[in-house]
């Protein structure tokens, strides 16, 4: 399967990303060149292969949660952003390349 330049743009606006024509020519044969790969896993026999969740023998290392209270105001959230906060709001970028 192939994706077009429209495809492409279509997911770059999904993800909200910005290409440039040159992006868009080169993830358009890198996705497609992917999309191919993946294609090709699909025909590989796989009826007589065990599912196996993991083959390294780790197991899981979660921790125990830990809440700590802290009454943080609205500005001290904001302050965590790594984006420009114009009038106590958080700015994201355009997917149309204007903010």
């Amino acid at each position: 399967m192939s994706l077009s330049k429209d495809d492409v743009k279509h997911i770059a606006k999904l993800a909200r990303l910005n290409l440039k024509d040159s992006e868009v020519d080169k993830f358009t044969r890198e996705l497609s060149s992917i999309i191919d790969y993946v294609d090709q896993l699909q025909e590989v026999d796989t009826k007589n292969v065990e599912p196996s969740e993991q083959v390294t023998g780790l197991t899981n290392g979660f921790r125990e949660d830990k809440v700590i209270e802290k009454d943080a105001t609205p500005d001290e959230l904001l302050e965590t952003s790594p984006l420009p906060i114009i009038e106590r709001q958080i700015e994201t970028p355009s997917a149309h390349g204007t903010n």
